[in-house]
């Protein structure tokens, strides 16, 4: 007969990462959003990146509490202190005086929140501190890792983030099986609307439909089979360079890797930022002519429903909010403010 060691328990990063760990629901076919729909949202995690970065956050929670609370043994006894512990993240700097963003902090937040089962509006939560555009450092001006890439030594890879606007994990995986052609998506979508379609091939229709009707007037697109939050989706290819990028596309098997070297140093969130600019600048109407709409129930003018107002330090910049959001579904995102405060810039 074996020997069982009663004494052994699992230790605070085990626990995190068992809890963490069933809670992962990547890759099973349930929506976040038909999630959200029957409630069961705040059991589960949709994406391995997701997972990955709680993960990471819980960890430095798991050792404050190990280094200040080595009495607490299991993940019950050490809720008390998540209060305590992201107090002391924003109180923390760094060597030069610099505290954490208040996206790390809110990140922080939403890793215990999902851990313990916290509600973001529970009252005795720790309170999430205000995020501001003007705070946004990554991607402006230049990095110390920006020194150790050439863009003119990586033309090509530089011109295909810019005219794609593909995500780092994008680029890592992408095949040349991944181009799609307008002619192709219209020729899907009469052959799925010609029959009688399962559930997986009527949602595959309607992100065909989708990209289409978002972009009419553009004859190709990368397909995502698998984006962030495990959602499929198509985006298309735009620029001076598309046809450098559609030849390299063809060029490539289809269950070969487009790009087999990915540089760490490329600035690749950046040039997302590049391509959301190009989408919503290839769109935007002149706001004056975008119609007043609407009318203000307790004033009784009319106003633009159209037009989107930006906030904090850029209070009073105008945007057309159709062209704002072709940008944000050509970059993955549905929300407005995300490609406002992040991605469209220089305007």
């Amino acid at each position: 007969m074996g020997y069982k060691n009663k004494k052994y328990q699992k230790d605070l990063t085990q626990q995190i990462n068992d809890r963490l760990t069933t809670m992962l629901h990547a890759g099973e076919g349930t929506s976040k959003k038909e999630a959200i729909a029957d409630g069961t949202d705040r059991e589960k995690i949709f994406s391995y990146s997701t997972y990955e970065s709680y993960f990471k956050h819980c960890k430095y929670f798991s050792r404050y509490v190990r280094e200040n609370h080595p009495e607490v043994t299991n993940l019950k006894q050490a809720k008390k202190y998540v209060n305590e512990w992201l107090q002391t993240r924003v109180d923390q700097t760094d060597k030069n005086g610099k505290h954490l963003s208040a996206w790390t902090i809110t990140l922080e937040r939403e890793a215990l929140g999902k851990l313990y089962g916290i509600k973001p509006d529970d009252k005795d939560f720790f309170p999430a501190p205000q995020r501001h555009r003007a705070d946004i450092v990554r991607s402006r001006g230049d990095a110390v890792r920006d020194r150790h890439f050439s863009e003119k030594n990586n033309d090509e890879f530089v011109k295909f983030c810019k005219g794609t606007g593909c995500r780092r994990n994008i680029m890592e995986k992408l095949e040349g099986r991944d181009l799609t052609s307008r002619a192709d998506i219209d020729r899907e979508i009469a052959s799925l609307e010609a029959k009688t379609r399962t559930e997986a091939e009527e949602k595959h229709l309607n992100v065909l439909k989708d990209a289409v009707n978002q972009f009419p007037d553009q004859d190709y697109f990368l397909h995502h089979r698998k984006d962030k939050g495990g959602r499929e989706r198509y985006s298309p290819i735009i620029g001076d360079n598309k046809q450098q990028i559609v030849v390299r596309m063809k060029a490539t098997a289809p269950d070969e890797k487009v790009w087999q070297h990915v540089p760490g140093n490329a600035d690749i969130h950046g040039y997302r930022g590049e391509y959301a600019t190009s989408i919503y600048k290839m769109y935007a109407r002149p706001i004056e002519e975008i119609p007043y709409d609407r009318t203000n129930q307790g004033t009784g003018k009319k106003f633009q429903s159209g037009v989107y107002t930006c906030r904090k330090d850029e209070s009073g910049k105008k945007l057309d909010k159709e062209a704002m959001m072709k940008a944000s579904k050509a970059l993955g995102h549905n929300r407005l403010e995300v490609v406002a405060n992040n991605y469209i810039r220089g305007l």
